[in-house]
């Protein structure tokens, strides 16, 4: 797939890198997972939209590791066999919760008319790789399962995901393949950690200065596995796979600026090799993370075009 960045990064995501450079905000491996997490909420609880949707719900259920928090999301349209999106929030595997990607869900919910199932999934270190796709992989049984309640289908279930959730998403497909779990119709990959991006050469164009930068990733990596021998787990690396024959057809979103660019490209042209119907879009002027940048103070254009991209490929693979 053609995987490129723009000359500069577009003048509002300019503008956001240099507010949160102002920020002097500490890096990831200066800080505990705790305080991480806190900062991350902070930074996100004015970022969201107001979006009213027709309800919105916490559940409680069971989980592998124990309770696992979701959040359903309906928009109020017609029918009871609407298709349903699983969605995984992103954030290394360490940050980032249902609240932060509240918006984002939202937003998902009234542009696609289909409910959205939000995943509080295990973070680590506490949730070490498997845990938090385990956590992913009860979720998936509870949406079908619940279809019903949900008004939705249990054959139209969509897994997605940006950056470490899309590679839960990712990694999830994998692993109903090999379980026979339930049925994933459609996996929405955004910017996903789908393989190793250090090797890439984007990773060498986009390592600093573009928000997501080495020191971050390799933070994010030592709390998530607990040895290197995780890392070459196809689970946790879906682009280390040697098959990827009968996945769910997928749209994958990648930005220009962002160092998790190359591999995102690489797993839509492994999917599209193995005969896996496959949407391609990349923002060249984006950075890692503009997925979630859909309300003030950081408002995207190149953000709302990735919702209507992916929206539109929703509706024209499952209608």
């Amino acid at each position: 797939m053609s995987s490129q960045r723009a000359e500069e990064p577009h003048p509002d995501v300019q503008a956001f890198l240099e507010l949160y450079d102002s920020l002097d905000a500490p890096a990831f491996s200066e800080i505990t997972p705790e305080e991480a997490r806190r900062n991350f909420e902070e930074m996100r609880a004015t970022a969201e939209p107001e979006i009213e949707l027709a309800s919105v719900e916490d559940h409680t259920i069971d989980g592998p590791h124990g309770d696992l928090a979701v959040r359903s999301y309906d928009p109020g349209t017609e029918g009871e066999d609407r298709p349903v999106i699983l969605y995984f929030h992103g954030g290394g595997w360490v940050v980032g919760s249902v609240d932060t990607h509240d918006g984002v869900c939202r937003n998902l919910a009234a542009d696609s008319g289909y409910p959205v199932v939000s995943v509080d999934y295990g973070l680590a270190p506490e949730h070490p790789f498997p845990e938090g796709l385990e956590d992913c992989y009860a979720a998936l049984e509870w949406a079908a399962d619940r279809a019903d309640e949900l008004r939705a289908s249990p054959d139209k279930i969509v897994v997605a995901g940006d950056s470490a959730g899309g590679s839960l998403a990712a990694g999830l497909s994998l692993l109903v393949r090999y379980r026979g779990g339930p049925d994933i119709a459609y996996q929405l990959l955004v910017y996903p950690s789908a393989g190793d991006a250090t090797v890439t050469e984007t990773y060498e164009q986009n390592k600093e200065d573009y928000f997501l930068t080495e020191d971050d990733m390799a933070w994010f990596r030592d709390q998530y596995f607990e040895s290197e021998i995780d890392m070459g787990n196809v689970y946790a690396f879906p682009l280390l796979a040697d098959d990827l024959s009968g996945l769910p057809p997928a749209t994958i979103i990648t930005a220009g600026f962002d160092p998790l660019r190359d591999v995102g490209a690489a797993y839509a042209d492994r999917l599209a090799d193995a005969g896996v119907p496959v949407e391609y879009h990349n923002y060249d002027d984006m950075i890692h993370g503009f997925f979630s940048m859909i309300s003030d103070p950081v408002n995207l254009d190149g953000a709302h075009e990735a919702h209507d991209a992916a929206v539109s490929d929703l509706h024209a693979a499952l209608e």
